[in-house]
Parts: C-alpha cells; structure tokens; sequence
C-alpha cells in the first residue's frame, strides 16, 4: 500500500514555513561557527577555575529572569543553547531551575540577599509565575532582604515583584497593569472568500470554540462568555495576591487601572511616579543607585567590579549543581516526566508531546526498578486524540505496576492535557491553571471551488459511495458530514466516559462540566476534576509519600531523551555568563531573525486545517485557551 500524499495546504504551509526556518537557522549557524571555536578557547579555559570559585560572604544572588519560563528545553540543544548565549529573547529559562536556585540560596550562609531583575522576564504563564512567587516567600522565611529592580514592569513581571520587601523603578521607566485579554486571529472571509475554500467543522459542546476561527469571523457569544468566566477568576486572584503583598485592597488596585487616564494625567505622564504615587513602587532609583542602595543594606562591595558583590543565576546554579552532584545518591528514585507543548502523533521532539515519545518515556519510568513513583508534569492544550490515548494508557499501566503516579498542572493542561492527567492517582494544579476544555472537534477542508476557480477540475469513477468522500478536490456530501460527526460524537462519550470513572463522578456530572468549557484550577476543583492545589515539589512529597520513601529518603529524576556529549557541552557553554557577553558582543543583529511572531501565529493557526491523510478524520482535543 502506497502511503497517503499530503494534500496541498499541508505542501504549501510546510515549504513556506521550512524555507523561513532553513534560512534562519543557516544564518545563525554559519555565523555561530565562524566564532565557535574562539568562544571555546576564550570561555572554556576560565570556566573550570570559575566553577569552583567558592563564593564569598555577603554575596546577593542576582535572580534575573531573562528569557522564556519553561518546563523542558527544547530538543534542539544547540540552536537553543546558542540563542540562550546570544541573548536575543529566545533563551529559555527551565521553571525547575529557578525554583531550586532560590531553595539553595535560602540557606546558603554566603548569599546574604536577593534582587530580582525581571526586565528580560518575557509573557510566562500565570501559574509558573505563581510558583516563583511561593519560592520568594519562602525564601523571605530565612530573613534575607529581596529586593526588586526594573527599568519596566508589566504586570507577570510586577507579581513576582510585589513579593519582595522593596520595589524599586527607574525614575524614567514604566509601569503598567493591563489586566487579562485573549485575543485571536479569525480566518472565515480569508479561506472561505477569498480563497475559496470550504472548512466543514465537526464538534461536541457548545464551548468547545477551538476552531471557531476557522469558520467565523468573531468569536462566538458562548466562547466570549466561557473565557471571562475564567480569566476574570485568574484576574480577581491576581489582584488579591498582589494586593497581599503590597498591602493595598485589591478593589484601591482595580480602582486605579480603571481611572488610569486621569491619573496619569495628574501626574503629568510619568508612569514612574505614578506607581510611587500609587504605593505600587517603593522608590524611584536608577541603576547606579540601586547598587549604592544594596551595599548601604549589606551587601559587600566589590572592587574589581566597583560594584556590589553579586552572582547572576546562572552561575550561581553552577555552583548549586556542583554540589548536588558531590551528595551521596539515594536508593529510591522519583521520576519526574514532562509533558510540555501540543500533542501529537508519533515521534515529537523535546518540548512537544508525542504519542510514541512521551509513552516510551513513562514506559522506562515504570521498567526502572529504582523508580519508585512518578509524577506526571503536564504543561499542554491538548492536542491528537490517538496520542492522548496512548499516553493515558501508560499512566494506567505504571498504577497496574503498582508505582503511584501523581499529576502536576502547570500553566495549562486542557482537552488533550486533561486526558493525559485523568488518571492519576492525585492531581495537583495551581487556582491559575487553566483546565477542562473536554470536548473533542475534527475539521475538514474542501477546496473544489478554488480549483475551479483555477480552471481546474475533479472527475472519476469509484467502486463505492465512499470513494473519494475524503478527498480535498470534492465537494462534502451530507452523508459524509453524518459520518464524521458520528465519529466525533463517539470520541465524546469515550472523553467523558474515561473522566467519569477516572474521577468517580456520573457522566451527567462530566457532560455538565464538560462540552468544551475551560475552568481555572480554583473552578477545576469545585467541580472535581482535579484534587488540590499545588506545584511540582508538593507533587513530589505526595508521590514520595505514597510509595512509603522517607522525605529525604530518594532523588528526583527528570526522564528525557539524553543529549549527546557535544550537545551537552554546547548547552553548558552557552549557558555561562561569559560566553553570553561574548556572544552578545559579537552578533548583536542576530535577534532581527526572530521578529516573525505573527507569521508564526498564523503558521501555527493554519496547519490545523490540514488533514492527515492517513486518516479519513483527524480528532482533535485541543484548547486554545491561553493568553
């Protein structure tokens, strides 16, 4: 049997979008190379000395967020690791990471403070954002001054601000709270007008709204009321915790965005004192005064750099590294598997979901006798139907095993995220989470009034009713759509179904909290669809606790796909400070490469459009539900 073509959006959208990226990643690459192994000599004869340089007292950890908040490195370890090195945007900065730097600097005796520097902190998710904020009041337990410092803040980089004891602002920056918006792309009249084609959507629930922008040109009445519904939970929780922090009434906070115009015109424009003003910002400094600031509070100063004593994350998590290593190993292990990204059929690189790839990863959790537990750390709007079953299946056998499994949400895992979670012994999510959207949908796409638009016409002959039925050139017949919505609706039953016996509700209660409809995590667990909340280290503890291990009786394994040696020493180099300035000084023009967001967007909106020709129906659990 010949295998099936792709059709021609697929052909069409995937040459576009694999020339783009050919042509980005060949010039990153060449230039890259010319300076390798000048980096190398210049870096790597400074970094072994540097790397155990025990540090000195009266040290500030400089947290500096500057990148993207992830749970998983992308596979492509050295584009990504040379990009992180470069400092063009695209660094990725593991959420894992971060929570442990400031775990360690709580007791380290040398780190006597902390700044936060979230300039370069680029849009996180709410949830992610939120377990920064724990780790910095937990730190605060220890009496260490924190401290924070911005040229601008916008509002994910102000709530992991407000939890330090002193904000500070740039006299000549900004600040400004938004609130929440979602916002998408709608394509109707584009495809459907002006290109000619026809987009058959196949669907249970009325707020299963994912593809409404294919076939409408405004989101639906029900998807509007869906999504306030559940962002003005987020938001409202976003107000209080930031409210707490800064000792002001949430409502002062609301107040205050609302009438922005006539205050700012009060204080003349200046967003800066506006935020003084406001209570928002404790002062008003520039940068050469923080530091002044930070050794009249303590902190020693530093004459080779005539600056105060400082250590930058990255390194300092080096040093953290170190000594992690140097412990003695546990017995016991808990495995920790990531689920970040879409789902997808098969074979998917790291950051992304696969069928074949994250089973296979569970599956060597559970063979792994040293393995005690697991916890599952979802991260995904969901995605291929088939594969979400595959994956959930794994879960379910790991329990048979009698390895306890424990779910872990973070900033979303909806539709396709939510089945791979369902069946977990325990599910933790923060009230930020966003979940539920259990529904399914399929789309179909017809292009027979294009081509004949073109002077192109479809003609033939078929043994039965069926031949041809899924072909793009043909026009869909009812009997057709009757086919595929059975097979839609089918999908449904089976969704709720699993959820009802996975949670032990009816499937009446999961058909009203389902169709579609997504939920906080605070809404989530009113409805119970998850247990409590929490982050990944509660997951932990629980997992370790149902498989009797004593709190500090195991390690904690992340299963990946390993890198190779060279991988590996590119992402350590790419990751040291040195090399980041050396990069930076001698490509800055290499972060015009990534200005294509909105191509993305749409890129990443339109490959949806496009079938699998394997399959007479491509079902999908998919939200796109963040903001």
């Amino acid at each position: 049997m010949s295998a099936a073509q792709p059709g021609p959006i697929r052909v069409f959208f995937r040459t576009l979008w694999n020339a783009v990226d050919f042509t980005n990643h060949l010039l990153f690459n060449l230039i890259m190379l010319f300076f390798l192994l000048a980096i190398i000599a210049v870096v790597s004869a400074g970094m072994s000395a540097k790397s155990f340089t025990p540090l000195q007292e009266k040290t500030a950890l400089v947290l500096d967020l500057d990148g993207v908040l992830v749970e998983q490195r992308s596979i492509d370890t050295i584009s990504s690791a040379l990009a992180e090195a470069q400092g063009d945007g695209e660094r990725e900065i593991r959420l894992r990471d971060v929570l442990r730097v400031i775990e360690a600097a709580k007791t380290d005796p040398n780190i006597s403070h902390l700044l936060l520097s979230t300039d370069g902190m680029m849009a996180q998710g709410m949830a992610s954002t939120r377990e920064i904020a724990a780790a910095l009041q937990d730190f605060k337990t220890s009496k260490k001054p924190v401290y924070a410092f911005a040229e601008n803040y916008e509002q994910r980089q102000y709530l992991l601000a407000s939890q330090a004891d002193e904000v500070f602002l740039d006299p000549d920056g900004s600040f400004f709270l938004e609130g929440l918006g979602r916002y998408r792309l709608f394509y109707r009249e584009a495809l459907e007008d002006k290109l000619q084609l026809d987009v058959h959507l196949f669907r249970v629930g009325e707020f299963k709204s994912a593809a409404e922008p294919y076939i409408l040109d405004a989101a639906s009445a029900e998807s509007k009321e869906a999504d306030l519904y559940w962002m003005n939970d987020i938001w409202q929780r976003y107000l209080q915790q930031i409210g707490k922090a800064r000792g002001i009434a949430p409502e002062t906070i609301a107040r205050s965005i609302d009438e922005l115009p006539a205050r700012l015109a009060a204080a003349k424009g200046d967003l800066a004192q506006l935020a003084l003003d406001e209570k928002w910002v404790d002062g008003l400094k520039t940068s050469y005064e923080m530091e002044q600031y930070l050794v009249e509070q303590g902190v020693a100063f530093d004459e080779d750099n005539n600056s105060f004593r400082q250590i930058g994350m990255i390194d300092y998590l080096g040093h953290v590294n170190n000594a992690r290593l140097a412990r003695p190993q546990k017995d016991a292990t808990i495995a920790v598997v990531v689920a970040q990204g879409e789902i997808s059929d098969g074979e998917q690189p790291q950051g992304s979901v696969g069928g074949i790839t994250t089973s296979a990863l569970i599956r060597a959790a559970r063979e792994d006798e040293a393995v005690k537990a697991l916890v599952l750390r979802v991260d995904s709007p969901g995605g291929a139907v088939f594969a979400s079953e595959q994956i959930r299946r794994e879960v379910v056998l790991t329990k048979a095993a009698g390895k306890p499994v424990v779910v872990s949400m973070a900033n979303v895992a909806a539709s396709g995220g939510y089945w791979i979670s369902m069946d977990a012994d325990r599910i933790y999510a923060d009230e930020s989470t966003i979940t539920g959207s259990i529904g399914i949908f399929g789309l179909m796409v017809r292009a027979p009034r294009t081509l004949e638009k073109l002077g192109i016409h479809s003609d033939g002959v078929t043994t039965t009713r069926w031949g041809g039925a899924f072909d793009i050139s043909r026009p869909m017949d009812a009997a057709t759509g009757q086919v595929i919505q059975s097979i839609i609706e089918r999908g449904y039953a089976q969704f709720i179904g699993k959820v009802a016996k996975a949670r032990e509700l009816s499937t009446e209660q999961v058909d009203g909290n389902a169709r579609g409809r997504v939920w906080s995590g605070a809404q989530a667990k009113e409805k119970g669809l998850i247990d409590a909340f929490g982050g990944l280290n509660t997951a932990i503890n629980d997992a370790a606790s149902r498989a009797k291990l004593g709190k500090d009786g195991f390690n904690v394994e992340y299963i990946e796909t390993p890198l190779s040696p060279f991988e590996q020493f590119i992402a350590n180099l790419a990751g040291n400070s040195e090399t980041q300035g050396l990069v930076r000084w001698v490509s800055p023009a290499l972060g015009m490469l990534q200005q294509a967001g909105l191509g993305r967007q749409m890129h990443a909106d339109l490959r949806w459009l496009d079938r699998d020709g394997s399959k007479p129906v491509n079902a999908l659990a998919h939200c796109f539900c963040t903001f």
